[in-house]
């Protein structure tokens, strides 16, 4: 404890020191955002667990109803067959998308001449709107006169009917999803630019040609990035895909393609079984958060840096 009521000489009081200065303009700097996620994503969660304890209907007052709409849902066999489908697609899809991420990465990391507008077209994926996005494959998919199969006509190949066959409703879905992988390609190529020079050097010293460095060096130090990655999209998979499948499938043909994030809203806004989607909903989500803590708890801060 110090015995003098004031600060030595030149001694800067931790409160205004630079470390400090730097903490207080993260937190402004962050404060937007954390108030609009609080506003409109912490608050509706919590709103949403507790009705999936109530009977709701948005016509009269909520009615607690405990566990029953838990024990109601999973008797349910398109509960299950949502569930299924999620699972599928997300894993499907966040494995394609996390593949061509890494083979795009790996072919536009290096500065050339065009590569900027090359990232830039494939970037372009992932910033247009939902809507627009899946009109764009409602049209490449149309088994009429969409490009896919005329495409497919010409080389002689078979043309499948894509959304409107069971069969192939959801691995369009999984193929359209597979495309968006812009924000994937920019942290792989960030993730590579920032490999160690110094372990390819003394590779091609060594005579070693490009598939045993991929192997023994590139793929080894980007593992980490790439099972970050991958648990990223599938979580964005899992509860994303709800414009999707209302503008291109409508949950069909049959429960093909029908998602939780699709069923959830079929309940809520056309049953007006409000309090079982909400029930759904609280099952999605604490599924998800099982997942990254069992993903974090297995692999923690896995990486290569000394500071990890």
């Amino acid at each position: 404890m110090n015995a003098f009521p004031f600060s030595w000489p030149g001694r800067v009081p931790a409160s205004r020191s630079p470390l400090a200065r730097y903490r207080r303009q993260l937190w402004l700097l962050l404060a937007p955002f954390l108030a609009g996620a609080l506003l409109l994503i912490g608050l509706p969660a919590l709103l949403t667990f507790g009705l999936a304890f109530t009977r709701y209907d948005a016509l009269t007052p909520p009615v607690w109803s405990g566990w029953a709409n838990f024990a109601a849902i999973l008797q349910r066999e398109v509960f299950w067959i949502a569930a299924r489908n999620t699972l599928v697609f997300a894993g499907v899809a966040a494995l394609l998308q996390v593949l061509g991420a890494l083979g795009l990465a790996l072919l536009l990391h290096p500065a050339r001449r065009g590569v900027h507008l090359y990232r830039g077209g494939v970037y372009l994926t992932t910033i247009l709107p939902d809507v627009a996005y899946a009109l764009i494959w409602l049209w490449l998919f149309n088994p009429l006169y969409g490009p896919v199969n005329l495409v497919l006509g010409g080389l002689g190949l078979p043309q499948p009917a894509w959304l409107i066959d069971p069969a192939t409703a959801l691995p369009s879905l999984i193929i359209m999803a597979a495309f968006r992988v812009g924000e994937g390609m920019l942290l792989l190529i960030a993730a590579r630019q920032a490999l160690p020079a110094a372990y390819y050097q003394a590779a091609m010293l060594d005579g070693a040609g490009r598939w045993a460095i991929f192997r023994h060096i590139t793929w080894p130090l980007l593992v980490p990035w790439l099972l970050l990655l991958f648990v990223r999209d599938i979580v964005v998979a899992a509860h994303s895909t709800f414009t999707a499948v209302f503008i291109m499938t409508g949950g069909g043909p049959g429960y093909a393609t029908t998602l939780l994030p699709y069923l959830v809203f079929e309940e809520a806004f056309s049953h007006l079984r409000i309090g079982q989607a909400a029930a759904m909903l609280t099952l999605l989500f604490a599924a998800i958060a099982l997942f990254v803590w069992f993903v974090y708890r297995r692999l923690g801060a896995w990486g290569y840096a000394d500071d990890l």
